[in-house]
């Protein structure tokens, strides 16, 4: 080894930056910076900016809507008159035999009993669907949904499970699947965050904000929470007494103090600072006119059945809309209070009936206005309930968290409406094809134009994906 070969081991990118007499870094940031004053900067100076996939792409948005807490599938979707005929006698032992369940003592006290439900159902549409009485207007799109039956996932606690759903990871500290594919394409809207996040029910999601967060990517790509009422962000409005010339004299010192920094460090994460500053000061416009309901027709509210200035599902569903139409790529709502172990009865009448209109308003906003075959629908909890009936303190009937077989359904663009892919036998509680949520996001990823084993990211010496080393693509439904 030279001597020119030993001094160059010994130069760090540090030094590089900060020796080069160019001065590289300034030169870089300053290219992909030119385009004009601050509040319209150049599409190559935001992270977050529209890039090219793998492959041409069947859709560009996703909407994800998040039940938080695991609805019954044997409430809402799965007709089973088999569950129906053995109601209230013993479950067999050979169908216990080797699984484990959350709350393990409430099925050895005594054996558990199969559960049929009390809720009727009926067939909807061409497809022939069947949807439970308390989910009629979603019923009334049967034949623009596709569900997934039988679906897998890998814990039974809802903390990790729900993390598992986001990140393809028990384990937190994972990308969500929105950082992942903004990070893989990027965003069309220019004022607005690529992913953002919406929240209603009576609490947060259990896991909160690292269900959204960037993980080791560049924090660019993490969820942005967003309020449907008030301020959008907390604390985003210019501060009383400074004028716009002002902020913006300060917000361009600080960006050259940031792009001094970066030329002294190379880190990356420099740029993605500097370009959330702008975004943010772009979004002081933005912001207030995406959750000013005003322009939206009274036919439109009502369909909805939307309040302006409150946090509720039935806003979120049209603030969802409303952000997909600006360029968005990713929107997730999350909605809470689906943990039904000692109530099938009242408390899952009532959250039905908040997000039942709503969610079938937003499936028919979207297609009027030619969004749906662009965007991608997604409807999910964590995991599924069990066929066997929980018996609390108050003694009415629950049903047990099951990850080895539940429902969820998807609607939009690129995916054959109103079919069923996957199944479970008689008593719903186990798959007949085996599907898992990494296959979810396999299909998913390549709707939008993304081969999820090449949609990467290397840290701690390994390349990380999203659907780690599992996850096929759920051909059968491809439109």
């Amino acid at each position: 080894m030279t001597l020119e070969d030993r001094l160059l081991q010994l130069e760090t990118r540090r030094h590089f930056f900060s020796q080069c007499g160019v001065g590289l870094g300034k030169l870089g940031l300053a290219s992909l910076l030119a385009g004009g004053a601050l509040g319209a900067p150049s599409a190559g100076s935001n992270p977050m900016a529209a890039k090219k996939g793998h492959f041409p792409a069947r859709i560009k948005n996703v909407i994800y809507l998040f039940m938080c807490g695991a609805p019954s599938q044997f409430e809402l979707f799965d007709y089973k008159p088999e569950l129906q005929k053995y109601d209230g006698k013993v479950c067999p032992d050979a169908l216990l035999a080797g699984k484990r369940f959350a709350f393990m003592d409430t099925f050895t006290k005594e054996k558990p009993k199969l559960l049929g439900t009390q809720r009727k159902f009926k067939q909807y549409g061409q497809s022939g669907a069947y949807f439970s009485e308390l989910l009629p207007n979603i019923g009334g799109m049967a034949d623009d949904i596709t569900f997934l039956k039988g679906v897998s996932t890998e814990n039974f606690n809802h903390g990790p499970a729900k993390c598992f759903v986001n990140t393809g990871s028990v384990r937190f500290g994972r990308p969500s699947m929105g950082s992942w594919v903004t990070y893989g394409i990027g965003s069309e809207s220019a004022d607005l965050p690529g992913y953002v996040v919406l929240q209603s029910g009576p609490r947060g999601p259990r896991g909160g904000a690292a269900l959204w967060a960037a993980g080791f990517l560049p924090t660019a790509y993490q969820g942005v929470p967003f309020r449907s009422g008030g301020d959008p962000i907390l604390d985003l409005a210019r501060p009383a007494g400074v004028t716009q010339s002002h902020q913006q004299k300060a917000i361009e010192a600080i960006r050259d103090m940031n792009l001094s920094t970066l030329a002294e460090t190379g880190d990356t994460e420099i740029t993605t600072r500097i370009a959330q500053y702008e975004m943010a000061y772009r979004m002081q416009s933005s912001g207030p006119e995406l959750i000013d309901f005003s322009n939206e027709s009274k036919e439109t509210m009502a369909s909805y059945g939307a309040e302006p200035g409150k946090a509720t599902y039935a806003n979120n569903c049209l603030l969802a809309r409303r952000l997909v139409e600006r360029g968005v790529r990713f929107v997730q709502l999350y909605h809470a209070d689906w943990d039904h172990h000692a109530d099938l009865g009242q408390p899952l009448t009532e959250v039905t009936r908040e997000i039942d209109q709503p969610t079938a308003a937003l499936l028919k906003d979207l297609k009027q206005r030619g969004l749906l075959d662009s965007t991608l629908v997604i409807w999910s909890g964590e995991f599924g309930r069990t066929p066997m009936g929980e018996t609390r303190e108050n003694g009415k009937a629950g049903r047990n968290h099951h990850i080895d077989a539940y429902t969820l359904w998807m609607a939009g663009g690129g995916i054959k409406p109103g079919i069923t892919v996957g199944g479970t036998d008689e008593l719903g509680f186990s798959p007949s094809e085996h599907i898992e949520i990494h296959d979810l996001h396999a299909t998913m990823l390549h709707l939008l134009g993304l081969e999820h084993t090449k949609l990467t990211f290397k840290f701690q010496g390994r390349d990380f994906r999203l659907t780690d080393i599992k996850g096929k693509v759920l051909k059968q439904l491809l439109a």
